[in-house]
């Protein structure tokens, strides 16, 4: 009996180190241990472009999310959000007008003013 291995499907997203240390204080404000849980990274139909960005801590990847270390914090990503998120840099970014996330994304081919809507 012969099994075939599916490749494994490698996924390259980073996260600032301000990014992470923001992540790490939210993660603690809901008491969640950084090594249990983590940041899912979505990929939603809607916003302005085509597609939105999703950001949630949650306790626990799902079965069958694809879990990557980014600067010592847990990212879980769903499969298809995967395709639209790899090479995505998450940042953040703080300035007189307000902070927030920000996602450097060389797959979309499209954006809008908002920074968090994209079309790919």
């Amino acid at each position: 009996m012969s099994t075939t291995q599916q490749p494994q499907f490698t996924l390259a997203i980073g996260l600032s180190e301000v990014a992470a240390e923001q992540v790490r204080g939210f993660m603690q404000q809901e008491s969640i241990p950084v090594e249990q849980g983590g940041l899912r990274v979505s990929v939603l139909p809607g916003g302005c472009s085509g597609f939105k960005y999703g950001l949630n801590i949650e306790e626990a990847p799902l079965e069958d999310d694809i879990v990557v270390d980014a600067q010592g914090v847990r990212l879980f990503v769903d499969a298809f959000s995967a395709q639209y998120l790899n090479g995505v840099t998450i940042g953040y970014h703080t300035s007189m007008q307000g902070s927030g996330f920000t996602f450097d994304n060389p797959n979309a081919t499209g954006g809008c003013g908002c920074g968090s809507s994209f079309t790919a």
